[in-house]
């Protein structure tokens, strides 16, 4: 229960990162989720990746809206800032910290039930216009909170707890955020650990909008037989068409060069994403190509999961709108005000 605070005795032995801090720092309240949740293994995952990246926890602005997905920031980076905002309604209140303040790292998460429905319009403004984030989507296929109906994510013709068919076509969210310009689109599994860090690691490092569309079963309502969304269907159907490391400036570059199989990006911060493909014919650089791609695997009931498209010289929305570098807060009067004749020219060029 998050009533109950975790102890704060840290054993001298732990792991330490290069600004010395332990996995510990990087959890938060103990979770309130069903046990065996996929949720949890993500926010497993996003502590991981933090670690290994040696973020300071306080430059990590986290972001959420209404669902089982949107309490799981309670349940890392304790010590970061956070806000909880209504359903669906994350992306705008992003969109406005950012905007406020470029120097934090944006970490929305959110459900398919709070992107994919009532978020949806949201999703696809946050998602055209660049900003600089990772949007993780906790994909399960159900409304969990109100007892498993389906969801705008479930696909045509899989079934509910109770044998209902679902007889609606389904969004596919990573083929969305394709078609909307986001720069770093990936899909993977909250039981491939091995593949969900370095997959988070390269979109915090990302410059623009990176969205990560996880599935994520619901062991209550939708992990069972006729359920595509489910531990066993998701690992059977995986179709994984990469490897994905990443190399930071900061670390020695050794990736094993396979002739024809590594394909390195660079990162605007110097950070390096080596990708080891897996599907010979995937390209991660063809937008067209990753939206086929992701169709005609559907089409024969594969889930593709890895880095489904970067864009090497991603801009974002910062970028986009010329904004100053430096944090809103930061600025005095002179710098917020300049002045009658400042306006007067604004005016001007308006007539």
């Amino acid at each position: 229960m998050t009533y109950i605070a975790k102890p704060k005795f840290h054993h001298p032995a732990l792991p330490k990162n290069a600004l010395g801090y332990t996995h510990r720092d990087y959890e938060g309240r103990i979770s309130t989720l069903c046990a065996g949740c996929g949720h949890d293994s993500i926010t497993a995952s996003v502590i991981e990746a933090c670690f290994e990246l040696s973020i300071a926890p306080h430059r990590v602005a986290k972001m959420s809206g209404i669902g089982c997905s949107s309490k799981t920031p309670d349940y890392f980076l304790g010590n970061s800032h956070g806000f909880n905002s209504v359903h669906g309604r994350m992306p705008s209140v992003l969109t406005g910290a950012n905007l406020a303040n470029r120097d934090l790292i944006y970490l929305g998460v959110s459900g398919d039930g709070d992107s994919a429905s009532i978020g949806f319009g949201q999703f696809a403004h946050v998602m055209r216009r660049g900003v600089n984030m990772v949007y993780i989507v906790e994909n399960n296929g159900v409304y969990g909170l109100t007892k498993g109906q389906f969801s705008a994510t479930a696909d045509r013709g899989s079934k509910s707890k109770r044998g209902v068919a679902n007889t609606d076509n389904s969004i596919d969210l990573a083929a969305i955020a394709l078609q909307l310009g986001a720069t770093y689109v990936a899909r993977s599994f909250s039981g491939d650990k091995e593949q969900l860090v370095p997959l988070i690691k390269g979109a915090i490092e990302h410059r623009g909008a990176a969205f990560l569309d996880v599935i994520s079963p619901c062991v209550a309502f939708n992990n069972h037989t006729g359920s595509t969304k489910s531990f066993d269907y998701v690992r059977e159907h995986n179709e994984a068409v990469n490897r994905l490391d990443v190399i930071t400036a900061r670390a020695p570059i050794t990736v094993d060069y396979a002739p024809g199989t590594v394909e390195i990006v660079e990162q605007h911060d110097g950070s390096k994403l080596a990708l080891r493909k897996i599907a010979a014919d995937y390209d991660a650089y063809d937008r067209l190509g990753a939206m086929n791609f992701l169709q005609q695997n559907a089409a024969k009931g594969q889930i593709v999961t890895g880095l489904l498209y970067v864009e090497r010289d991603a801009e974002d929305l910062h970028h986009n709108f010329n904004t100053v570098a430096a944090p809103l807060n930061t600025l005095n009067e002179k710098e917020l005000c300049p002045g009658s004749a400042a306006l007067e020219k604004i005016n001007a060029s308006l007539r």
